[in-house]
């Protein structure tokens, strides 16, 4: 798997890093800058934001993020992905101000357009 075969948009469904597990829903976009750096946003539910930039080797892909808190403060962390196939990322992911007893969870399912041939 190369770089440019995990490029995409991904629906996301993950677990926070916290005792109760909280679930979650959202998207991930994945591009790639002149670099060939990974470049990531996410939208989590229908209003957080967050960003990142990262690197893939060995269908290994690894992201430092960050966002804004609905405190106005900067949160960041970091997210390790084992690309299973070019449409499935299994990741565990924290924060630094995050339980660090726990790890944060998610599964990302790329989104692909059905195309039909028209005769």
């Amino acid at each position: 798997m190369t770089v440019n075969d995990i490029i995409g948009k991904y629906t996301i469904e993950g677990f926070n890093q916290d005792e109760e597990k909280t679930p979650y829903q959202g998207h991930l976009n994945l591009s790639i800058d002149a670099n060939q750096r990974i470049e990531a946003q996410w939208i989590i539910g229908n209003s957080q934001t967050q960003t990142g930039t990262g690197f893939f080797k060995n269908n290994i892909l690894v992201i430092n993020f960050n966002y804004e808190g609905e405190d106005q403060k900067i949160y960041k962390g970091v997210v390790v992905y084992k690309c299973l196939t070019p449409d499935l990322l299994e990741g565990f992911w924290s924060e630094k101000h995050g339980n660090p007893l726990f790890l944060g969870e998610e599964r990302c399912f790329k989104i692909t357009e059905k195309r039909e041939l028209l005769n």
